[in-house]
C-alpha cells in the first residue's frame, strides 16, 4: 500500500514507511486552498493549507506502508489527516506514475470543495495570508518553506511554490519594513 505525499507529509508524515521514491499524480495540482484557524492559522489571521485541485500535474513522493503494520499507520493517517469536522469524501486513490510504471496510493485532501475552501486563489492573495498566519504549530511561511525544501531534497522543482516563496518573503519584508534578517529563510 502506497500513501502518496505532495505537502507536509512529505517532511512530516507521522507514519512508517518501507521505502519512497518520486511520483507524479497526473490531473491534479498542489494548491493553498484550506482555510485554517488552528495550526499555522487563528480565528484572529487565518491561514492556509495546502490540497490537490483538480487540473494540471503534482509531482510528489510515494511512501510505501509496511505490510504487517498497515492498520496502525493507516490509524495513524487518518487521525492526522481527518478531523471529527471533515468529510472522508478529502481521501480517495489516486493513480500515480513513477519510473517503474503506474500504480494506486492513497491521496488525501484531494479534490476538496465547499465550505472552509477558497479555490483558484491567485499566488499574491496566497502570499499575503501565508506571510501573516501563525498558530500554534508553526506559520504558513515556515509551511510553505519546509515544502520546498523538503521537495528539493527529492529533486522536485514547483514553479508556483518557488515563485510563492519569493511572494512570501517579499511580503513579510514589506510588513517588518524590509528589517535585515526578517526574510522567509532567516526563520528556518
Amino acid at each position: 500500500m502506497w500513501v502518496f505525499a505532495y505537502g507536509s507529509l512529505i517532511w512530516n508524515p507521522a507514519f512508517q514507511s518501507v521505502e519512497q521514491q518520486r511520483a507524479t499524480a497526473f490531473g491534479w495540482h498542489r494548491s493553498f486552498c484550506l482555510d485554517m484557524v488552528r495550526w499555522r492559522g487563528s480565528a484572529e489571521q487565518p491561514g492556509l493549507m495546502m490540497a490537490l485541485e483538480r487540473g494540471g500535474r503534482c509531482n510528489g513522493v510515494i511512501y510505501r506502508l509496511p505490510e504487517g503494520e498497515k492498520p496502525l499507520q493507516i490509524e495513524r493517517l487518518l487521525r492526522r489527516e481527518i478531523s471529527d469536522h471533515e468529510s472522508i469524501g478529502s481521501v480517495r486513490w489516486l493513480p500515480v506514475h513513477t519510473a517503474q510504471g503506474s500504480l494506486r496510493a492513497l491521496g488525501f485532501w484531494v479534490g476538496v470543495t465547499g465550505r472552509g475552501t477558497s479555490l483558484n486563489q491567485p499566488l499574491e492573495r496566497v502570499a499575503q495570508v501565508l506571510a501573516r498566519a501563525c498558530g500554534h504549530v508553526g506559520s504558513g511561511a515556515e509551511y510553505l518553506y519546509n515544502t520546498v525544501h523538503h521537495l528539493e531534497e527529492f529533486g522536485i522543482r514547483d514553479r508556483n511554490l518557488w515563485r510563492l516563496q519569493e511572494l512570501v518573503a517579499n511580503e513579510i519584508r514589506s510588513i517588518h519594513g524590509g528589517a535585515p534578517g526578517m526574510g522567509l529563510l532567516s526563520a528556518s
